[in-house]
């Protein structure tokens, strides 16, 4: 029959059970009473039973010792199981010893160790399902409790693995739960013997002692397998953070945009591969400290600093825009959008940038811009017609070289006096060419200060001079991709008609206090009302400038070569004066369309128009007229040829150059020479003094 105990209690042998060994039969046979063996015997029994007990003892902890030397050693569980049950069966015993491991769900044992146990059972109980009646071990691991069993033939709990048993051999079976100090079952070590007997209190003692170790053992293995686990899931993490990483930066790197990763703080700690090939940088380079001082343009660090520093703070999605420098050396607008990584707790602990190149949509914007400016310049700026009037054979002359160069790309130069119309010429041929989408910006080049043309028509940097507190762009920017009417070209400058050569030449130029070309596509036509010829000989213009503005030349016939168009004029200019000043003109009162016919009109349709504008104003009733001394003085015409007066005007030139050059004491150049006395450059006086062959060294002073 079997005995239940609670683990780590001894089991109370029975008497009369505890007979039958050697000594036993010895002590009959030599005599006596069955019940009443000599002292001598007795005696002799007891001293072989303590010194029996001892050596146990100290076998018990020999092996317990040498589990600990092999725990510290490294040895796995399994060796030390299989260690500590061939110990144990090294007894001078007929016990086989086993232990079985408890699965981790909880339900099931499985063989762990034991040499000696026969192979059958070993592979019948493993694995075994524990259980109120599963034989020793599995009842054991259930109750957690010890199940002695002294006869396995007939002790009910054996009833599904008796026939198994016996016919390996065993026939009484002792099993010990091996329980953590969690109170968990970590699995069972059982005795068995091929002879049905309960066990002696030595053989407890020996299971007890058995049961420490395999619950060291078992202990140790499962925080070292808990550590290898533990150690394992962390390599697999890494591994699969190193993946994903992989995977991060290869999609990344995929985007067509820059991708930066920041820190809260806006510490940079990767960028993409598109970010770094577009600064030619490295990722060390990008995340230095100095990386934004290298990158950013100089105006827009401290206004993009600010901005970003309150958009970290706020931690919410938000955008700037600011210049970006390329490789190559060139700025280019990008438009940065953060955007926050957010734990669970709300807390930002990442910010993802991307950068998008905008500056095609600057520059539109940025032409847009000037576009509406010179717009509302030109709104406010009456104009002289709404559409060339007029019939006359000279005026049909002209639009027909318009009609033929307007198509074409070629630069133009319109010639005419003053007051002619050739802005309005100018105008015909941008809306009937293939940029008349695109913009028409019309500089005066006369009206422009001498020291600001360049900047107007090229641009600046900031800081190029005095007042340039920002950048700005330039009116050939502007009217990129459109037309460019450079009205009184004959005054500009000569350092400006140098970049203007190169602009014709080239399609290129430089802001002011730049040192970067910057392309156009601009078709020039340009105006004047001087002989450029004269201003080439008298080297007040480029020769090479003039032929290239004088690609196709365009004559503009004064007023007084087209008085058969005076009467349509007239017709066109009161009725648009007229609806202006709310009045309406029945007819027009014939001496004054005689007085129209008779002038000469030196201010041509301009001075038509102002006179038109004040007779409109002051007229009454529905006769328009005017008052005949506005137009009796008729311009004087030349009574002498050219020839004199153009050497009487020689002539007084050569006396203020000597003039100045005495003076100046014979100086040219420099603040108190000659050129700046008359206000010419230094080159076109010495142009001047050639070739009026003046000797300016009899000026100078010894």
């Amino acid at each position: 029959m079997s005995s239940l105990e609670p683990g780590g209690k001894t089991d109370p042998s029975t008497p009369g059970n505890d007979t039958g060994g050697a000594n036993a039969v010895q002590i009959q046979a030599a005599g006596g009473q069955e019940g009443n063996p000599p002292a001598d015997l007795q005696t002799h029994d007891d001293l072989e039973r303590e010194l029996n007990e001892l050596k146990r003892t100290q076998s018990l902890l020999a092996t317990e010792k040498h589990a600990l030397e092999m725990i510290t050693d490294g040895a796995t569980v399994q060796e030390i199981l299989e260690n500590l049950c061939i110990r144990f069966d090294a007894e001078p015993s007929d016990f086989l010893s086993s232990v079985l491991l408890m699965d981790p769900d909880g339900e099931r044992l499985r063989f762990g160790a034991g040499p000696r146990v026969p192979k059958e059972w070993a592979e019948f109980v493993n694995p075994v399902k524990i259980g109120p009646c599963v034989g020793s071990c599995g009842t054991a691991a259930f109750l957690k409790k010890r199940v002695i069993v002294s006869d396995i033939a007939t002790d009910p709990l054996w009833s599904g693995f008796r026939d198994v048993a016996l016919r390996n051999g065993l026939r009484s079976a002792w099993s010990q739960p091996i329980i953590s100090k969690d109170g968990e079952v970590l699995g069972t070590f059982c005795i068995y013997s091929p002879k049905p007997r309960p066990p002696k209190p030595s053989d407890l003692q020996l299971i007890e002692g058995a049961v420490r170790i395999a619950l060291i053992a078992i202990e140790k293995g499962r925080t070292q397998a808990a550590l290898v686990q533990a150690l394992e899931e962390i390599r697999k993490s890494q591994e699969q953070l190193r993946r994903d990483d992989e995977e991060f930066r290869r999609i990344t790197d995929a985007i067509p945009h820059m991708i930066v990763v920041m820190q809260p703080d806006g510490r940079i700690i990767y960028a993409n591969r598109l970010a770094l090939d577009y600064t030619g940088l490295t990722l060390a380079d990008v995340r230095s400290e100095t990386f934004r001082t290298r990158a950013f343009h100089p105006e827009d660090i401290e206004r993009v600093h600010k901005e970003r520093g309150e958009g970290l703070l706020k931690g919410v999605p938000f955008e700037n825009e600011q210049r970006f420098l390329r490789k190559d050396g060139q700025y280019r607008w990008f438009l940065h959008r953060y955007n926050p990584l957010l734990d669970e707790q709300g807390k930002v602990i990442r910010w993802y940038t991307t950068g998008t190149d905008i500056e095609d949509r600057k520059r539109a914007e940025d032409r847009m811009r000037s576009e509406n400016v010179a717009l509302r310049e030109e709104i406010e700026r009456s104009s002289m017609f709404e559409e060339i009037v007029g019939s006359s054979e000279s005026l049909r002359i002209v639009l027909k070289q318009v009609s033929k160069v307007a198509p074409m790309d070629s630069t133009v130069l319109i010639l005419g006096e003053t007051g002619t119309g050739k802005e309005l010429i100018a105008r015909a041929i941008h809306n009937r060419s293939k940029r008349s989408s695109r913009a028409f910006i019309r500089v005066n080049c006369a009206a422009i200060p001498r020291d600001l043309i360049a900047s107007e028509l090229f641009g600046h940097e900031r800081g190029a001079f005095t007042g340039a507190m920002q950048r700005r762009l330039g009116r050939f920017e502007s009217a990129d991709g459109g037309t460019i009417f450079l009205d009184e070209v004959g005054d500009l400058p000569a350092e400006t008609q140098v970049a203007l050569l190169r602009v014709l030449q080239e399609r290129e130029f430089e802001r002011v206090g730049g040192n970067q070309s910057i392309a156009v596509d601009v078709r020039v036509l340009a105006a004047t009302n001087r002989n450029l010829n004269t201003a080439v000989t008298e080297g007040h213009f480029r020769q090479d400038l003039f032929y290239r503005l004088n690609v196709f030349p365009i004559q503009i016939p004064p007023l007084r070569d087209r008085a058969d168009d005076i009467s349509l004029l007239v017709d066109y200019l009161i009725d648009r004066f007229g609806a202006k000043a709310g009045k309406r003109f029945r007819s027009i009162n014939k001496k004054t369309l005689e007085l129209f016919q008779a002038y000469d009109w030196p201010g041509n349709i301009r001075e038509l128009q102002n006179v038109i504008e004040r007779a409109v104003i002051l007229s009454e009733g529905d006769t328009f007229s005017v008052d005949e001394a506005w137009l009796t003085r008729a311009a004087p015409k030349p009574a002498m040829t050219s020839v004199p007066l153009a050497a009487s005007l020689v002539e007084r030139e050569r006396e203020m150059l000597e003039v100045a050059l005495r003076e100046a004491a014979g100086v040219i150049g420099g603040p108190k020479g000659a050129a700046s006395k008359l206000g010419m450059p230094r080159q076109t006086l010495e142009s001047k003094i050639r070739k009026l062959g003046i000797n300016r060294h009899r000026f100078k002073t010894a």
